[in-house]
């Protein structure tokens, strides 16, 4: 079911908490992938690691572009709650 609506999509924004949730296969080939999830796994030797709503190794084989994470929309997160938040000081003074 799931499948049905990401293979149709030309912009694919993923955003769910499930690690690995949408594999290459989910994808249209071409498509503009944007993984916004945030998930803390284990990796084979028990250390901790982020990785994404998104499985990047088979998702990037299809997808025209994808965001990665770590270091994908992160950055833009921060910039925007810097700018709002500048913008919440400006309207207090």
């Amino acid at each position: 079911m799931l499948e049905q609506h990401t293979t149709g999509a030309d912009i694919l924004i993923v955003a769910v908490g499930v690690p690995g949730l949408i594999k290459g296969n989910m994808i249209k080939p071409g498509a503009t992938v944007i993984d916004v999830g945030i998930n803390r796994i284990k990796d084979e030797e028990g250390k901790s690691k982020m990785v994404g709503d998104v499985e990047f190794e088979s998702a990037s084989e299809v997808a025209g572009i994808i965001t990665p994470v770590p270091g994908g929309v992160g950055p833009v997160t921060t910039a925007m709650l810097l700018q709002s938040t500048l913008h919440a000081a400006q309207l207090q003074r």
